[in-house]
């Protein structure tokens, strides 16, 4: 059965009055004139549309034509409805947020932070957590924001991630202009996330923050191309800055190996 077709059949006020009548009790035409003050001819118009639903069937009794409530119609309402709510009910309305409130969110949370980029600068961001990197991306309460200007870190600070995880912080830190993200552990969609965002990605560090960010200036930070991270709990991020394919080193991801803004 089609819910939208069955919608729009009892959307109109007079064929709902019909349909009403009929699930009281069996009714022909004729009643349902004398009873709603419609013509027969305008009864039996809603009626047709009402049975090209699937909501009504008909009865013969002699030259009497009877209609009553399709039970097929009625069970599908009801399971379609409960799907509904149940749908309703297993939603988290806390962590749920539209497209435009997440966009409202990150533009106020922005604002407050009061830490403006230079035009000519870039921005590399580290998951933070005293002064080292943080090893869950999507977990990370905090980033250290560096600005770098020819390969130097020209100022750095602390700033909240509000809460927002996984895939939405991608959106935060594009709000921060950032360039370049250093990090532990970090899922396969908060990846997408990033690239998408246009933010290079170096993940599987650990250690210190600062230490990290002088070593992908210099060239020399090492890191994962393919970091697989665990939603579930069970990570395993004790990888060192250098274990991890030292062929690949970094230099903020600008070519010729040199960080340029």
């Amino acid at each position: 059965m089609d819910l939208p077709v069955i919608l729009k059949a009892l959307g109109d006020p007079t064929r709902l009055s019909i349909y009403q009548q009929i699930l009281t009790r069996k009714h022909c035409t004729r009643s349902l004139s004398k009873k709603l003050g419609y013509s027969e001819a305008a009864i039996s118009q809603h009626l047709k549309i009402l049975k090209e639903a699937g909501l009504v069937t008909r009865e013969k009794y002699g030259y009497h034509t009877h209609y009553l409530p399709a039970q097929e119609a009625l069970d599908f309402l009801s399971s379609s409805f409960d799907r509904m709510r149940l749908q309703s009910l297993s939603l988290d309305r806390d962590q749920q947020v539209c497209q435009c409130e997440f966009r409202k969110q990150n533009e106020e949370h922005r604002i407050n932070i009061n830490f403006p980029k230079e035009k000519n600068h870039m921005r590399i961001a580290v998951t933070y957590e005293n002064g080292n990197i943080f090893q869950h991306f999507g977990h990370t309460e905090q980033f250290k924001l560096y600005d770098i200007d020819n390969g130097k870190i020209m100022k750095s600070e602390v700033v909240n991630s509000d809460g927002f995880g996984h895939g939405a912080l991608a959106g935060f830190l594009k709000q921060l202009g950032t360039d370049a993200l250093i990090c532990g552990g970090i899922g396969r969609g908060a990846q997408n996330a990033l690239a998408e965002a246009g933010i290079q990605l170096y993940a599987g560090c650990s250690g210190s923050a600062d230490d990290a960010v002088n070593a992908l200036l210099s060239g020399t930070l090492s890191y994962e191309e393919n970091p697989v991270c665990d939603h579930h709990g069970e990570h395993h991020h004790d990888h060192e800055c250098g274990a991890h394919h030292g062929g690949h080193h970094g230099s903020c991801g600008h070519e010729g190996g040199h960080c340029h803004s």
